[in-house]
C-alpha cells in the first residue's frame, strides 16, 4: 500500500531536503491557468519537493569575487537537473505502486501560456483544445503550492520561507491520483516578522514597501509586497546593460552580462537569511555568521 510516509521517505532518499503533500481542494479558487486540477482532474494529491540553496553558493557574490556558483549550482542546476532527477525517479516509484504520477518541474520560462512577469495570457501563444479547458500549458505557482503542502509561509518578499532554510530553497511538484494524506498548513512559529530588509536591501527597489498583494489560499489570507518583476530582472542581471558599476563591464560584452546573477538576491534571499539567522528562526545553523565584512552594492 502506498502511503504519504513512503512517498516522503523515497523523496528524501532521492535527495529532497523538503517534502510536503497538498490535497487538491486547497487549490479551490485558483486562477484557471494556474490550477493543477486542470492537468489531471482525477488527481488526489500534489507532492511538493524542495531542494536547499546552499548557503555557500551565495558566498562568492557576497564577497564580489565569484558569481558562477549561485547562477549555476543554486539556480539553474536545481531547477533543471537535480529537481527533475528526483521527479523522474519519484514518479517511477509511485507508478510502480499502480498510481499515475505527473512530474512538474520548475521550468516556467518557455512553456506556460501565461506570462510569469504579469500573470496575463500570452498573446498568440496557444489556444485551448476545447471550450471548457484552459490554454496549454497550465502554470503552477510553486511557492503557493509549497504553502498548500505545509512547507512554510509566504514572506513579504513573496518567497516561501521555511523553518529549515528561510528563503533558501527551490521547489518542484508531482501530481498524482494516489490518495495520499495531506500535511497540515504550516502553523508553526512566525517566520517573517516584516523587517522589510528584503525590500530595503534590494538594489533594484523591486519590492514595494507601501503596496501589497493579498490573495486567499486554502482558507488563509496571504500578503506580500508588490513585486516589479522587470526591476527584479534588471537587478539580477546587473541593472542596465554596460552599467559602469557592473563588475563584469570593461568593454561591452552582453553575453557575459546576461549569464550571471550580479546582485545574487541581495534583498529577498541574502538580507532575509542574515536577519532570520540572527533571530534564530532557521534550523539550518552555522558556526560563523554569513556577513563578516562590509558588503558591496551596485549603485
Amino acid at each position: 500500500m502506498l502511503t504519504a510516509k513512503k512517498v516522503k521517505k523515497m523523496a528524501k532518499k532521492l535527495g529532497a531536503d523538503l517534502v510536503g503533500i497538498a490535497s487538491m481542494d486547497r487549490f479551490e479558487g485558483a486562477p484557471e491557468q494556474m490550477d493543477p486540477r486542470h492537468i489531471n482532474p482525477d488527481a488526489k494529491a500534489l507532492i511538493v519537493i524542495g531542494l536547499r540553496i546552499p548557503r555557500g553558493a551565495l558566498r562568492g557574490i557576497e564577497e564580489g569575487t565569484y558569481f558562477l556558483s549561485y547562477s549555476s549550482q543554486a539556480y539553474g542546476s536545481i531547477n533543471m537537473i537535480y529537481n527533475p532527477f528526483i521527479l523522474f525517479h519519484l514518479t517511477r516509484f509511485i507508478e510502480d505502486h499502480g498510481y499515475e504520477a505527473t512530474p512538474i518541474p520548475n521550468d516556467y520560462y518557455n512553456w506556460p501560456a501565461i506570462e510569469y512577469h504579469t500573470g496575463k495570457i500570452k498573446e498568440n501563444w496557444s489556444k485551448p483544445v476545447s471550450a471548457e479547458k484552459p490554454a496549454p500549458d497550465v502554470f503552477i505557482h510553486f511557492r503557493i503550492a509549497a504553502f498548500c503542502a505545509g512547507l512554510g509561509e509566504i514572506g513579504y518578499s513573496k518567497l516561501l520561507l521555511t523553518p529549515e532554510f528561510g528563503p533558501r530553497q527551490r521547489f518542484a511538484c508531482v501530481l498524482t491520483d494516489a490518495p495520499l494524506e495531506p500535511d497540515p498548513i504550516y502553523d508553526g512559529p512566525k517566520i517573517c516578522d516584516r523587517c522589510m530588509l528584503c525590500a530595503k536591501e534590494c538594489s533594484a527597489n523591486a519590492i514595494s514597501t507601501s503596496e501589497t498583494i493579498k490573495v486567499n489560499v486554502a482558507g488563509r489570507e496571504l500578503e506580500w509586497g508588490k513585486l516589479d518583476i522587470e526591476a527584479c530582472t534588471r537587478g539580477f542581471q546587473g541593472m542596465k546593460p554596460y552599467d559602469k558599476y557592473n563588475p563584469f563591464v570593461g568593454e561591452p560584452t552582453p553575453a557575459i552580462l546576461y549569464s550571471r546573477a550580479i546582485e545574487g538576491a541581495r534583498g529577498c534571499i541574502r538580507a532575509c537569511m542574515i536577519h532570520l539567522e540572527k533571530e534564530g528562526k532557521i534550523k539550518n545553523r552555522f558556526v560563523q555568521p554569513f556577513r563578516k565584512r562590509k558588503s558591496w552594492q551596485i549603485e
